[in-house]
Parts: C-alpha cells; sequence; structure tokens
C-alpha cells in the first residue's frame, strides 16, 4: 500500500501554499536539527510557527520547494504531514491584519490559525492563513480585492 499523498483529478480553484507539518519531541534543539537539515539545499523556509505541548511540537514550514522539503524530512525520520493554507498580502498601513479578519468574519469563515511570512521580494507583510473552509475564505478576500499568493509566489 502506497504511503504517498492521494491525488484527485481536480486541483484547487484558488491560490493556496502546501504547509508541511512536521511533528517534534519538545526537547532542546529539535527546532535546530529541523533546520540544519536544509543546510547545503535550495530549500528555503519562507515562514515557521510552533505549537508545543508539555512532550512534543507540531512545526509548521512553508518552504519554496515543499516536495524536496518533504523528502529530506522524511529520509531524516520526521514524521510529517501536508495540508493546504491560504497566504495573503497585508494591505498597506497599520490595520492590515485587521481589514483581513473583517473580511473573513463577514463571509463566515473561521481561522483556525495565523502566522507571518519572512519578508518575500517581491511582495509586502504577508501571513498564512488555516481557515476552516479554504474555498469560501479565499472566494470571500479575493472579492474584496486582497491578494492570495500561490505556492510558486514563495
Amino acid at each position: 500500500m502506497s504511503l504517498e499523498p492521494l491525488e484527485t483529478a481536480a486541483g484547487s480553484d484558488y491560490p493556496a501554499c502546501r504547509q508541511l507539518s512536521v511533528f517534534v519531541e519538545n526537547r532542546l534543539g529539535q527546532l535546530l536539527r529541523l533546520t540544519r537539515l536544509f543546510e547545503g539545499t535550495e530549500i528555503h523556509i519562507v515562514a515557521v510557527a510552533v505549537a508545543g505541548a508539555t512532550d512534543c511540537a507540531i512545526v509548521r514550514l512553508l518552504v519554496d520547494d515543499p516536495d524536496a522539503a518533504h523528502s529530506t524530512l522524511c529520509d531524516a525520520n520526521f514524521a510529517v504531514s501536508e495540508s493546504e493554507v491560504l497566504v495573503v498580502e497585508l494591505p498597506p498601513g497599520k490595520r492590515g491584519i485587521r481589514r483581513v479578519c473583517e473580511a473573513l468574519i463577514a463571509g463566515e469563515v473561521n481561522m483556525n490559525y495565523i502566522y507571518p511570512l519572512f519578508p518575500l521580494e517581491r511582495y509586502g507583510a504577508c501571513m498564512a492563513l488555516q481557515v476552516d473552509n479554504l474555498a469560501l475564505g479565499a472566494a470571500v478576500l479575493q472579492g474584496r480585492e486582497f491578494n492570495l499568493l500561490d505556492q510558486s509566489d514563495l
């Protein structure tokens, strides 16, 4: 039985990015161990978020080459899963996050978590959003003229 992710015939109709979630022990040096795996590769981490508990943590990564990063992590015996997130460029000014939140609330889209991206050359401040309905969240944000990034933009 194959352990590769299942593929469907149709892709999504909205821009999304592939997030890698890596299970690690919550002990000294694990994040450093994980990030060192990408030294000497062409893989660049563009965002990271850590959700920790007493004995374990989930490290969420956005990278510019998720296929290569997934392979690298699996080869190092890390438990890895993939999911999609929306990445939105914040509008200029002081209230960008508020405007994104207002748009999603108006569209009745729930945010499960958010985290910022490191600066990207071609874009302003950006954040990754994991929402309860990606298609609806993308439609709501695009309807309000927010710029959503695709994996190729990373």
